[in-house]
């Protein structure tokens, strides 16, 4: 059950997102309406992420050696008043020379002795970089009878907290922990954050500090400000730097919104791919995790809702068995129904939206009602009919040319309008969309306009996903391998020479094992 409690995570005390399972699903209206995910407890940490303020605060550090250079700067960036105790002949190469640059932030002032008991009065942390145990003991001992929170370079049993590795688009910080148990695999996940955040994003976060006084100002909590700041956030992920006009453009929406909640309504028109959640795009994620509502179908899957902002309101709209399609008619009027009241729509498609999704239909719609409106492409199903199979739908040998085509009509039989001389092209892939129940018929209609029976032909059901079917075969056999994966599951066929070697494969599969038969 979702709780009455709305939650507004743009705001400075953010809340930890909650690990959620699913209600069972829910109808209304006819349409298919999958429930939110109730909130289960926070599972165990094995230490707590804090962001701690050392701007102009004291720290205390001990040794020169090439771990406490490291932290040494890495305070002094936090705006830390670092005063480091170490002989001056017991300095590394590393330590020297960061000792000779002043930090962009803070400062560090050495101290040409070695550390002693009475450092610690006034130090917000302490940091030792010290060889022997019992030193690091006594280093410790020291800083906890002056109160002050200690961690000693390398010496976990002696630490109060630690450093972790740090994705840096600061005002916008991101630390990662494995709670010292692997430094390497914290370091290969902050590799790939850093790849996942444009180095822009700094700038973005900075003019949002600009800005924040005036949307608390005129924006209501919940809805409104959280409209202000997804639309700000795909900004952010999706141009570079802000330029000259990006801080009264922000203002602009802002005066929008709280004249018009409504103004913050909006449609993405997202491609789902084929059904793998990993094959998603990084800006199709982000576009789930900011929706209010999802218009989802069928063929969407279950792991890809998952990654989708929780509270956000899912219906089905694509076909289920034993029940009727959903109108496109109905599916653009709730779009604008939505957007109209100020919320921000994912259409979510499987595949790409542009191909055989109505994406042309329900765009002319939007526009119609002025409802802004973008699309995020997907990973469409020739892509990963390809990819399956292993092979490359384009070849300079044998296809210069691939064509994807549909394999029905409204009318439920082939369409009519098709050019099939033109598809009997043996040096060109051909992809046929929702063909399943029209494959004994396509094959008939490229035999009969000269495409030889024994044209290779690749089919799969399900691509992608963990009940994949594929198969291979002749023209000729296209009805029969079609048969026998199932006509009611989601089919595509691909018609080419770049098939060849499984045609060869599963002839030879074929012949072998009717010859154990006979035998």
């Amino acid at each position: 059950m979702q709780s009455d409690r709305k939650l507004d995570l743009n705001e400075d005390d953010d809340m930890a997102e909650r690990p959620f399972i699913r209600d069972d699903d829910r109808s209304d209206d006819g349409i298919s309406a999958r429930a939110p995910l109730r909130p289960q407890r926070m599972g165990e940490l094995a230490s707590l992420p804090v962001f701690f303020d050392l701007g102009a605060k004291r720290v205390v550090m001990a040794g020169g050696g090439p771990g406490a250079a490291w932290k040494a700067e890495l305070l002094a960036s936090a705006g830390a008043q670092v005063d480091l105790y170490a002989p001056a002949d017991e300095l590394d190469a590393e330590m020297a020379e960061l000792l000779a640059v002043p930090p962009v932030s803070g400062r560090i002032l050495h101290h040409d002795r070695p550390w002693s008991a009475d450092i610690f009065a006034g130090a917000a942390i302490a940091v030792g970089d010290v060889e022997s145990e019992a030193e690091a003991q006594a280093f410790y001992c020291a800083a906890k009878a002056a109160g002050v929170p200690v961690n000693v370079v390398d010496k976990p049993a002696f630490c109060d907290f630690r450093f972790g590795s740090i994705v840096n688009r600061s005002p916008v910080v991101i630390g990662i922990s494995t709670d010292g148990a692997a430094p390497i695999l914290g370091q290969a996940i902050r590799r790939r954050i850093e790849t996942l955040l444009p180095p822009a994003l700094a700038g973005w976060a900075a003019l949002a500090s600009k800005v924040r006084a005036e949307v608390v100002d005129r924006l209501a909590p919940g809805p409104l400000r959280r409209a202000f700041w997804e639309r700000f956030s795909d900004r952010a992920f999706t141009t570079r730097a802000p330029d000259a006009n990006a801080e009264s453009d922000a203002q602009r929406f802002v005066a929008d919104l709280a004249r018009s909640p409504e103004a913050g309504g909006r449609v993405t028109l997202v491609g789902a791919g084929p059904g793998e959640a990993e094959l998603l795009t990084l800006k199709a994620v982000r576009a789930l995790q900011a929706a209010d509502v999802i218009l989802f179908d069928d063929l969407v899957s279950d792991e890809i809702l998952e990654l989708a902002r929780r509270e956000a309101k899912r219906m089905l709209v694509g076909k289920r068995a034993a029940r009727d399609s959903c109108r496109q008619e109905d599916i653009n009027r709730m779009m604008v129904q939505f957007a109209k009241a100020g919320k921000h729509v994912v259409r979510l498609k499987s595949g790409d939206v542009s191909v055989f999704g109505r994406a042309g239909e329900e765009l002319d719609e939007l526009h119609r009602e002025n409802i802004p409106v973008a699309i995020v492409p997907g990973i469409t199903a020739a892509s990963a009919l390809a990819a399956t199979f292993g092979v490359s739908l384009t070849h300079r040998d044998s296809a210069q040319q691939v064509r994807f085509v549909t394999g029905h009509s409204k009318q439920g039989d082939l369409p009519e309008d098709l050019d099939w001389r033109a598809l009997a092209d043996d040096h060109a892939t051909t992809i046929f969309y929702m063909g399943g129940r029209m494959a004994p018929k396509i094959a008939a209609r490229l035999i009969a306009n000269g495409l030889p029976e024994t044209t290779p032909v690749a089919v799969a059901a399900n691509l992608s996903r963990d009940d994949e079917t594929k198969a291979a075969g002749t023209l000729a056999s296209l009805g029969a391998i079609v048969a026998e994966i199932g006509v009611d599951r989601p089919i595509l066929i691909g018609v080419g020479r770049v098939f060849a070697e499984h045609a060869r494969a599963a002839a030879t599969e074929f012949t072998q094992a009717a010859d154990a038969m006979s035998g």
